[in-house]
């Protein structure tokens, strides 16, 4: 059966064109996305279509700035919107989420020429892009990366494979992180590279558990030329520049995560609601009611917490443990309230006709991605208890 719609968020917004722009994205999800989530899943279908209307929209450059086709909104805007968006079908909020990711390098750490040059189809042009950071034999060791970037003239060439690359294949840029120096992190630089380019190609996409209209694939470099104008920041600089970018882009997923929590909430809700056994609804089973209440209290936290690290952000304060700790808590959430969901589905929640199943399945990906939620956790106690070994 399609998803049903969500129940509105009653959201705390900063001014009257953030509460103006929530209110269109609620409508292209419901409108556009929503309805075709569950059969576009099934069948392995990418909605670019979806993402060339977000960009027309100005809702793939929410965070950056309005000089270069941004929408200039705080991370407390743009987050939110995201949660609508992974409401309504998570390889929408997920993707939106990784251009975003893709886009950060040029945009906090490019030269203001790059900027003028690149920015303003990357952001509203209709431009898609993905970042490329994890290796087959580099994921949460991303120091030890292999793919090379040697200098040849005014050009440089790339060479290597990159794993687990959402968009593979059909982003219209990478953001690729290669070693062009010693080992370890110091050897690394950011380079943007051109989807089209001549020895740029991607293999099959992954067969996954969920988001399987995602296209999620390896990406091989096969001296691949760019020039050094494309080079991203200083020679070296790569590895301060991803961590940097994926400070912020935990909290995109945090913010997925809870709208795929809420997503799944408002189907057990309306499920219980309707659903009779033995005279009244299940709904008014005391046990049942005690789990609607926990995950309502899950995602509310989790709510509150992936706001207070943005705001964090907007404020130009540190925030990466806060990130790190809004990623770990959504993602965790996410996972328990979509299993319960299934399980107050009983029987109907084990099958595909009701999306519950397909929640709890992308719900998996998200503790996964972006750093695992043990790495998180590693974070979050290197900020607590300082560096390991002291």
């Amino acid at each position: 059966m399609p998803d049903r719609a969500p129940q509105p968020v009653d959201r705390q917004l900063p001014t009257d064109e953030a509460r103006d722009l929530l209110s269109l994205v609620r409508d292209i999800a419901q409108r556009e996305i929503a309805p075709k989530a569950a059969e576009e899943e099934d069948a392995g279908h990418f909605p670019r279509e979806v993402f060339t209307l977000l960009s027309s929209s100005g809702l793939l450059g929410l965070p950056y700035d309005a000089e270069y086709g941004g929408g200039e909104q705080p991370y407390e805007v743009y987050l939110q919107v995201l949660e609508e968006l992974a409401a309504a079908r998570l390889t929408v909020g997920l993707g939106v989420s990784v251009h975003t990711l893709a886009s950060y390098a040029l945009a906090t750490y490019g030269t203001k020429q790059q900027q003028v040059e690149h920015l303003p189809a990357m952001l509203g042009g209709g431009l898609l892009g993905a970042y490329c950071l994890s290796e087959p034999s580099s994921g949460s060791d991303a120091a030890s990366l292999r793919t090379k970037a040697v200098r040849d003239g005014g050009d440089w060439v790339i060479t290597g494979t990159k794993a687990w690359i959402t968009h593979g294949g059909v982003a219209d840029f990478y953001t690729v992180m290669a070693r062009t120096g010693e080992e370890g992190p110091r050897g690394i630089t950011a380079f943007l590279v051109p989807g089209d380019a001549q020895g740029v190609s991607a293999a099959a996409p992954e067969k996954k558990m969920g988001m399987k209209g995602s296209p999620t694939a390896q990406v091989h470099f096969d001296g691949v030329r760019v020039p050094d104008e494309r080079r991203i920041g200083d020679e070296g600089q790569g590895f301060s520049i991803a961590l940097s970018a994926l400070d912020s882009g935990r909290l995109g997923i945090a913010a997925c995560a809870i709208g795929v929590a809420q997503a799944a909430l408002d189907e057990a809700v309306a499920y219980a609601t309707e659903r009779r056994q033995f005279g009244k609804r299940i709904a008014d089973f005391q046990g049942l009611r005690f789990m609607l209440a926990d995950m309502a209290t899950q995602i509310e936290a989790g709510r509150a917490l992936y706001l207070a690290a943005a705001r964090l952000r907007d404020a130009g304060r540190p925030f990466a443990k806060q990130a790190a700790m809004a990623k770990l808590h959504c993602t965790d959430t996410a996972m328990r309230v979509t299993t319960d969901a299934v399980q107050i589905l009983g029987g109907y929640g084990y099958t595909a006709d009701f999306p519950a199943e397909r929640y709890m399945r992308e719900a998996k990906v998200l503790q996964i991605v972006e750093g695992t939620n043990q790495i998180q956790r590693m974070v979050i106690a290197r900020h607590v208890a300082g560096p390991e070994g002291r």
